[in-house]
């Protein structure tokens, strides 16, 4: 019957223990999911939000345009006039009238403020990259995106410090594995059997001195004399001692809050503890990145790798781009300096390359962060070896 019970208990307490570690993963893994959520719900709010203002403009033919279309007529029918007329004179007057000429008027507004459009504007404008070929025109427009531009940049930020956390614990995970694996191979080469015996040997004498070292609990000494439990305890206070057993019992238990109990009992009450949970995983935010130590020369290589990657899938679909103008886009996109220099014929594509975008700003944000901490540390030393110089002594 004993056999029975125990292995129904066992059946009943490995499915509770499945969900609780379903539990602890869920909402581990809560603060950053409602980060990128909530960042993905921005960018479709704001995707609606300008394809309607600015897609259902109506386009107003002013002055300037007719002044234009005037101005090229007149232009045309000279050359077709005086054919004799030098070819580079006529480019450079081409030229100049079409430096006066405005995107909008060749352009409607509808091809580009479809809902992709708006998207990849959106996202231009949270990461700060801004390439300049699409921007609002209406005033309302303007406005709004100043609006969403306030909101949007620090939810893209702190998308990119929760996410630089992770990405910096990994990488300092598998650098801290590889300098083991390291110094492994090196010990194993330099180690010969002898020596690695009498290092072994040494290692468990001190662990062995270490153990007997450690301070002994009244009732381990009382057990470790002979005595004890043949001849009658002979104390002037046994109340004393008696207290001080207690005393030492109750600092040995573990520690159990009513709050605890009532978890254990009912399950229901366990909200404030998952929570607290929460509460403390948004605390740890921004953490890692500062206990972060990666050589510089290591960051620069996985940023030139994944850039790599990237320019050898971008001419895939973007087939005016080759590889080094693919390198140059996709590097000029990471660092959000965003010329404008090489505009995309499909943004669609590219918005499926949105997550791609934010890994590698993040790569880019930690590989600076270093950078600022070294650059930190070289002040340092100039300004500490600065000041070590003596004076010169006035006569």
């Amino acid at each position: 019957k004993k056999k029975k019970s125990e292995l129904r208990m066992a059946s009943t307490s490995q499915p509770l223990r499945g969900k609780r570690a379903c539990k602890k993963i869920f909402w581990a893994v809560f603060p950053h999911a409602c980060f990128i959520l909530s960042l993905v719900i921005y960018a479709f709010l704001g995707a609606l939000m300008f394809s309607h203002i600015e897609g259902n403009r109506k386009v107003n033919l002013s002055e300037e345009y007719r002044k234009f279309l005037q101005n090229l007529w007149y232009i045309s029918r000279n050359l077709s006039d005086n054919m004799t007329e030098n070819e580079e004179i006529f480019k450079e007057k081409i030229h100049a009238l079409l430096n006066t000429a405005e995107r909008d008027w060749f352009v409607n507004p509808k091809d580009i403020w479809t809902f992709f459009g708006s998207l990849f504007f959106c996202c231009t404008v949270f990461t700060t990259v801004g390439y300049g070929n699409t921007y609002p025109v209406t005033r309302i427009g303007k406005y709004l995106c100043m609006l969403y531009a306030l909101f949007g940049i620090p939810l893209m930020f702190l998308v990119l410090t929760d996410m630089g956390d992770i990405l910096a614990t990994v990488l300092s995970k598998s650098y801290n594995e590889f300098r083991k694996l390291q110094s492994k191979i090196l010990a194993s080469k330099l180690c010969s059997g002898s020596t690695c015996n009498k290092g072994d040997e040494l290692k468990s004498r001190a662990q062995s001195k270490v153990v007997i070292n450690e301070p002994l609990t009244i009732m381990e000494v009382l057990k470790s004399q002979p005595g004890v439990k043949r001849k009658p305890i002979k104390y002037r206070n046994a109340e004393i001692f008696e207290m001080l057993i207690a005393r030492e019992n109750e600092h040995t238990k573990p520690a159990r809050n009513k709050s605890i109990e009532r978890w254990s009992s009912c399950p229901e009450l366990a909200r404030g503890k998952t929570m607290s949970r929460v509460i403390e995983n948004f605390d740890k935010i921004g953490k890692q990145l500062e206990k972060l130590d990666v050589p510089i020369v290591l960051m620069v290589l996985v940023i030139f790798v994944y850039i790599s990657c990237a320019a050898a899938i971008l001419p895939n679909w973007e087939t005016r781009l080759d590889f080094q103008e693919a390198f140059y886009f996709c590097f000029i996109t990471l660092t959000t300096i965003g010329f404008g220099d090489t505009q995309l014929e499909h943004p669609k594509f590219f918005l499926f390359f949105s997550l791609y975008i934010i890994i590698g700003m993040e790569i880019v944000f930690i590989a600076f962060k270093l950078g600022q901490d070294r650059l930190i540390g070289l002040y340092k030393k100039v300004i500490s070896f600065c000041g070590e110089k003596k004076m010169p002594s006035k006569k």
